[in-house]
């Protein structure tokens, strides 16, 4: 039976790659997007398809559709983004989320929450399971974001128990791939940019803290089998493969252009010096993991960022 499928951030990065899948397999899908971070090239090959509907709209305000699934995505994830108005990603978060609960009550939707690694903060445990609570400085210049999925996690598991609406929480780690915005700040995206344009690779404190990046199909495939499975979540969606700062830049170095320097900035605050994922409960009840690694994944992300960047 077709659904109709509501994408909150359908137009962004990881949003217009789900919007692919659910187009791929004939569902009906709505994508909702205010173009903050997203971008109409990303969807662009859907627009005027019987099954696709795309509506400019900001997720802080309420919205009345008809629809069987709620995939909620919509908020800028990168610090250069989601810094640029802190108080709009609290309310994106907080509002937003609010908004589309309602909405998954009153007719009746499953609605997943796109939520983050972040909310683990800059963590005392490492690996990240999902039992573990988090260390989030509450007023810090990430707190905008990682609080903001922190009360949107509460929201969903509040509105579960008071109002029987189900949910599916994923937290997200590290996420490339194509489509990235050149300009969103994260590490893959500002090493591949600069590297292209014959700069100089940015690291930032030492470059020994560590990311687990997981590409962005392995990604989706994990949100598309957590909407179908019963289990609420959270449950943590990454690739456990660890790597330092440094080693990612020297994989991206020597792709492009080996000749390049690294250059060394002080660390920003609150940026986390580990981040990995504890994936049992994924492998266990989603029979998930990732398949791409790091290596074979960079070859599509770095082709697209070469059809987008000028050199300099």
């Amino acid at each position: 039976m077709t659904m109709r499928h509501l994408v909150t951030g359908g137009a962004g990065f990881v949003g217009s790659h789900l919007v692919d899948r659910l187009m791929a397999a004939g569902e009906e899908v709505i994508c909702l997007d205010n173009y903050f971070t997203g971008r109409k090239d990303n969807i662009r090959q859907w627009i005027g398809h019987p099954n696709f509907e795309l509506i400019r709209h900001d997720v802080t305000e309420p919205i009345r559709l008809e629809v069987d699934r709620i995939w909620h995505l919509a908020c800028p994830a990168s610090p250069v983004h989601y810094q640029f108005n802190p108080i709009k990603t609290a309310k994106t978060s907080f509002l937003g989320t609010y908004n589309m609960l309602g909405l998954a009550r009153r007719v009746g939707a499953r609605l997943m929450l796109a939520s983050t690694s972040e909310v683990y903060g800059d963590p005392e445990v490492h690996p990240q399971p999902e039992s573990y609570r988090g260390c989030v400085n509450t007023i810090g210049i990430r707190s905008c974001y990682d609080e903001g999925k922190r009360i949107a996690e509460t929201l969903c598991f509040d509105y579960q128990r008071m109002h029987g609406v189900e949910i599916r929480v994923v937290r997200i780690f590290n996420t490339y791939g194509p489509r990235m915005l050149e300009n969103d700040g994260r590490v893959v995206s500002n090493f591949i940019v600069q590297a292209l344009r014959g700069e100089p690779l940015t690291l930032y404190g030492d470059g020994m803290q560590t990311r687990s990046f997981c590409y962005v199909d392995d990604l989706v495939e994990g949100f598309l089998r957590l909407m179908e499975c019963s289990h609420t979540g959270p449950i943590n969606i990454g690739n456990p493969g660890e790597f330092t700062i440094k080693q990612l830049a020297e994989l991206v170095r020597d792709r492009i252009n080996p000749q390049l320097d690294l250059v060394y900035r002080p660390l920003p605050q609150d940026d986390p010096m580990q981040r990995q994922p504890v994936i049992d409960l994924a492998r266990e009840v989603l029979a998930w993991e990732p398949k791409v690694s790091l290596q074979e994944g960079l070859e599509p992300t770095i082709a697209d960022f070469r059809r987008r960047v000028a050199p300099n």
